[in-house]
């Protein structure tokens, strides 16, 4: 299971024309599942997430998480982050989760994070989305479960 996180001041998500999730300060997530992958990576990576410092301190430093600020978390699937892009021009998808899995396991993972952040929105699974955000810091990481 992949998580691109980006620390943000905002983000939204947009289906259709109509926004379907909102947050201010908090985590953008970028959600990949892989085809190996299972609900202990779900719940793995989430405890990574929720807990990884890289929020400021008051004296400037990342060392409080998301958890410590009450932050948001918004949680994006995406089924292109378990590409394999070392060969060629054209990514290949062979380690990505099938629809099924890949739904179920994000589907766990929200459940999940739903007992554990207080302001928790998501994008739609299978949808063709518009996300919007402002990157703070610019801070992003790839973590990996």
């Amino acid at each position: 299971m992949i998580g691109l996180i980006q620390r943000v001041t905002h983000a939204n998500v947009v289906v259709d024309n109509n926004e379907i999730a909102n947050i201010d300060q908090g985590i953008l997530l970028l959600l990949g599942v892989e085809k190996e992958d299972t609900e202990n990576n779900a719940k793995n990576l989430l405890d990574k997430i929720i807990n990884f410092r890289i929020f400021e301190d008051k004296n400037g430093k990342m060392n409080l998480s998301l958890l410590d600020t009450s932050g948001s978390l918004l949680v994006v699937p995406q089924f292109t982050l378990p590409a394999n892009t070392q060969k060629g021009t054209r990514p290949s998808f062979a380690s990505a989760a099938p629809p099924q899995l890949g739904k179920a396991l994000f589907d766990s993972f929200v459940s999940l994070a739903s007992n554990k952040v207080s302001n928790l929105q998501t994008g739609k699974f299978g949808a063709d989305m518009k996300v919007s955000l402002c990157n703070d810091g610019p801070v992003t990481f790839w973590l990996q479960k």
